[in-house]
């Protein structure tokens, strides 16, 4: 038991340790940032706070937090201290005002849009999204009377224009969209944005901020199935909502989109934005939305999150390099038809991926993360053949885990889907998604090249 008579704070001549770590390079944020010293024990590693519940200081105490004159949490379900390191860590590394963590990625995209949507509105998306989540947007986002829309081709202006409407409530895309690795000028799609006062909401989960920060691209909510790539090894079911700090919410209303979760004052306090500035939208987002709805995260998954975002930076540069490494060996082979990688030199999609991702050190691509599609002959049979005869690759659902992964969407994340929406967004018989993990490339080719010898 460490002798806690004495902190840093009280020792003669002791420096305080860091406790702001705005102005630190990314890779020293992500280990640091959001953690506390723990003052009972010396503890250096932040511990899983496994309570449901707070006590309360006295009477009065009690009475302000139910009154929401203070912020501190009545319940787990509001927050709780060992996914507060996780929430402030993504807000550093994603360059945001405040994050908060909720139980999935769909949890996260769920209530992000429901702080700024109700039954009546109406959202925008870019059709090239994970299937989950138009599956989410066509089943329960139509039960509780809000409508989707879709934008096929973004860098069309007349087709934006008639898309939006009066009661639009935010424009909804990725930046890599899987299984195509078809990266989004989100750029483009912000000026957009800007033009109809509407908020940009943006999955960053394959790009992570490590490779991309979609608030530098006019980006103003970030979300993140955190079970992917920033816990990073495929134990923990997460997710998070990071708020820019960056939309004018009240300019946004003065022109006829109402965010009531957010502008509309309570009795007493003012709104959101009243009392908390440029954490405004992530306030909202855990008291009237998350609180109410209860997708609250597992501390123990917390946890795991945090410590998982420590290496995020390094695990990501191994993702990117096998990545390139396989997509290039697999555009080679007579077995492949089509390799779907943005970060290829050969893609058309490349120019815009190195402005905005990058090269790799090496400069032999661009560092569009490790999740891709690639296309064999044969069609479904060619598929099965190639996917039965994997050893090293993991047959199964998931991206950004540590092991490589493959899956068929045609007959699984895109099953739902009609025909002539999967031909639109190219989801054919032979195309199968890969992501790469962190095992050595040279294996993970041998292995690939050992199942196209069946095709």
């Amino acid at each position: 038991m460490a002798d806690c008579s004495k902190t840093p704070e009280t020792t003669p001549g002791a420096a305080s340790p860091h406790t702001d770590w705005a102005g630190f390079d990314f890779e020293t944020r992500q280990v640091h940032a959001g953690e506390y010293p723990d003052l009972n024990n010396g503890l250096r590693i932040p511990p899983i706070a496994l309570s449901a519940g707070y006590v309360f200081g006295d009477f009065d105490d009690q009475v302000d937090r139910f009154a929401g004159r203070s912020i501190d949490p009545i319940y787990s379900r509001q927050g709780n201290p060992t996914n507060g390191v996780a929430e402030e860590r993504l807000a550093s590394l994603e360059g945001g005002a405040a994050a908060v963590a909720v139980s999935s990625g769909q949890a996260a995209i769920s209530a992000a849009l429901f702080t700024l949507a109700g039954g009546g509105d109406h959202i925008v998306s870019t059709a090239s999204i994970y299937g989950g989540t138009r599956i989410l947007f066509g089943r329960s986002f139509q039960r509780f009377g809000i409508d989707v829309s879709y934008v096929w081709d973004s860098e069309d202006d007349a087709e934006w224009e008639r898309a939006i409407r009066p009661n639009t409530k935010a424009i909804y895309t990725e930046t890599i969209p899987n299984p195509r690795n078809d990266v989004t000028d989100l750029a483009r799609i912000a000026a957009v944005a800007g033009r109809f006062n509407l908020p940009l909401v943006v999955d960053n989960t394959i790009g992570t901020p490590a490779l991309v920060r979609p608030f530098e691209h006019g980006a103003n909510i970030v979300v993140h199935s955190t079970t992917k790539f920033l816990t990073g090894n495929g134990a923990a079911v997460g997710g998070a909502i990071v708020d820019g700090g960056n939309f004018d919410w009240e300019a946004a209303e003065a022109a006829g989109r109402s965010y009531p979760l957010i502008t509309t004052a309570k009795p007493g306090l003012g709104s959101m934005v009243d009392r908390f500035g440029s954490g405004a939208y992530a306030r909202a987002a855990r008291e009237a939305v998350v609180n109410d709805i209860g997708p609250s995260l597992s501390p123990f998954n917390g946890f795991l999150l945090h410590q998982g975002m420590e290496t995020l930076s390094l695990r990501m540069e191994r993702h990117v390099t096998s990545s390139l490494a396989i997509a290039s060996w697999l555009e080679q082979q007579p077995e492949v038809e089509t390799v779907d990688y943005a970060g290829l030199p050969s893609s058309p999609l490349y120019e815009l991926a190195a402005r905005d991702y990058g090269l790799t050190a090496a400069g032999d691509g661009a560092r569009t993360g490790s999740v891709f599609g690639v296309t064999v002959r044969g069609g479904i049979d060619g598929a099965r053949a190639f996917v039965n005869h994997l050893r090293l690759f993991s047959r199964m659902t998931g991206i950004g885990d540590t092991r490589s992964m493959i899956i068929h969407p045609l007959t699984s994340t895109h099953a739902t889907f009609t025909p002539d929406v999967n031909e639109r967004l190219g989801i054919t018989p032979g195309l199968l998604r890969l992501s790469v993990g962190l095992e050595s490339a040279k294996d993970l080719i041998a292995d690939l090249r050992a199942a196209l010898d069946h095709v």
